[in-house]
C-alpha cells in the first residue's frame, strides 16, 4: 500500500531539508537498529545507516523516533529536523542526554483517569514537557463514565492547566471524542500512566481494535499495562495518532520555557511581587504567596512548581557540565594534533 507524503504530514519544511538522492519517509516504529517507514512505496523496514549510529553514540537525540521525517536509499541516513519534539531526561543513572519519545506532532494529550481520581502533580510535569515539545498541549481525563457525572474531574484539569484544553472523554460511550480527533494530516499523541485508558482511545477513534487493552479493576477503576512500543496510526478522516507505552517516570529535560508556560499562574503572580529576585519564601511584598494565604492559588500548585523548577536545574547543570568535558576533551585532541605538527 502506497502513502500520500501529503496525507502523511510531508511539506515545504521537510522538502527543504530533503537532499538529492535520497527518499523521504515517516517513521512509524522504532525496534533496536531499525525501524519501519511509511513512504510513497508503502510501508517499509529500514537498518539505519553506520554514520547514523556513530551519530547517536554521542547523542541519543540523533536517533529515529516514533513521528520522526527521515531520508533514506537502502538504509535511514538521517532524521530530518524536527518541527516539534517531545523530549525527557535520559532514564539511565547518569545519562544527562535526552529522550525523544515522540516527533512532529501537533497536539500532546496528556491522558490522565477520573478513576480513582487524577493526579494533578503527573498532569502539570507533563505539560510542561508538552508546551516545551512546541506542540499544542489538552489535558484528556478519560473514563468520564465511570465517575464525576458532574464534571468536577474537568474543573481540577482546567486549574493544574492554565492555557491548555481541558477533555472529558469517555470511550465506552463516546462523549467528547470527536473533538479529541485529530484533522486530517494531523498527529496527535498520548502521554500518561499505564491503565490510563490510552489504547482505549485508540480503538475508539480508530472504530476498530488496533491495540490490545487490559480490563478495568472494579476496585479502583485502573487499567492494566498493555502497549509495550511507542507506534503512528493513520486513522480514519486522515488524521494520525501516536500511542506511549505508559510512563512511570517522567524527568524534565531542558524544560524551563515549558515550565513557565504550564506554571503561567505562577508567572503572572511573581510578576508583581515587590523584589524582582523574590524567591517567594516569605520575602515582603509577596504577590505569590499573598495569591496562596487568599486561596487564588493552591499552596499544592506552588509546592509542585518549586519542586519542578528545581529538578529543571539540577537536569541542566548536568548537561552543562557535560557539554564543558565534551569541549574539553575536543580541545585537548586540537592541541595534541598542532603539537604533532610542529614537531621537527
Amino acid at each position: 500500500m502506497a502513502f500520500s507524503l501529503i496525507s502523511l504530514g510531508f511539506d515545504a519544511f521537510f522538502s527543504a531539508a530533503l537532499e538529492p538522492g535520497y527518499t523521504a519517509g515517516r517513521v512509524s516504529r522504532v525496534d533496536r537498529g531499525s525501524c519501519d517507514v511509511l513512504c510513497e512505496h508503502g510501508e517499509r523496514r529500514l537498518p539505519w545507516s553506520g554514520t547514523l549510529t556513530r551519530a547517536a553514540a554521542q547523542d541519543p537525540v540523533a536517533l529515529p523516533c516514533v513521528g520522526d521525517w527521515v531520508a533514506f536509499d537502502t538504509a535511514v541516513r538521517g532524521v530530518l529536523p524536527r518541527r516539534t519534539s517531545i523530549v525527557r531526561a535520559g532514564v539511565r543513572p547518569g545519562d544527562s542526554h535526552g529522550q525523544v519519545l515522540a516527533a512532529n506532532v501537533d497536539v500532546v494529550c496528556v491522558v490522565e483517569p477520573a478513576l480513582p481520581e487524577p493526579d494533578l502533580g503527573r498532569i502539570e510535569r507533563l505539560l510542561a514537557l508538552a508546551w516545551e515539545s512546541g506542540a499544542r498541549p489538552a489535558v484528556v481525563v478519560t473514563k468520564a463514565d465511570l465517575a464525576d457525572p458532574d464534571g468536577g474531574r474537568a474543573e481540577e484539569g482546567v486549574a493544574a492547566a492554565p492555557g491548555a484544553e481541558v477533555r472529558l472523554v469517555s470511550a465506552r460511550t463516546g462523549a467528547g471524542l470527536d473533538a479529541l480527533r485529530p484533522a486530517a494530516g494531523e498527529t496527535a499523541v498520548l502521554l500518561g500512566r499505564s491503565g490510563a485508558g490510552k489504547s482505549t482511545l485508540v480503538n475508539a477513534l480508530a472504530g476498530t481494535e488496533l491495540m490490545a487493552t487490559g480490563a478495568i479493576r472494579e476496585a479502583d477503576g485502573r487499567g492494566r499495562h498493555t502497549t509495550v512500543h511507542r507506534e503512528l496510526l493513520l486513522l480514519p478522516g486522515g488524521g494520525m495518532i501516536i500511542d506511549t507505552p505508559g510512563l512511570r517516570g517522567i524527568g524534565l529535560h531542558e524544560a524551563r520555557e515549558g515550565l513557565s508556560l504550564a506554571f503561567s499562574d505562577v508567572e503572572e503572580l511573581a510578576e508583581e511581587c515587590r523584589f524582582t529576585d523574590c524567591a517567594h519564601d516569605g520575602e515582603p511584598g509577596c504577590a505569590v504567596l499573598a495569591a496562596v494565604a487568599t486561596g487564588e492559588l493552591p499552596e499544592r500548585r506552588l509546592a509542585s512548581w518549586r519542586k519542578l523548577r528545581r529538578e529543571a536545574a539540577w537536569s541542566a547543570s548536568r548537561t552543562d557540565a557535560r557539554l564543558r568535558a565534551e569541549r574539553t576533551r575536543e580541545w585537548k585532541i586540537i592541541q595534541k594534533s598542532m603539537r604533532g605538527r610542529n614537531r621537527p
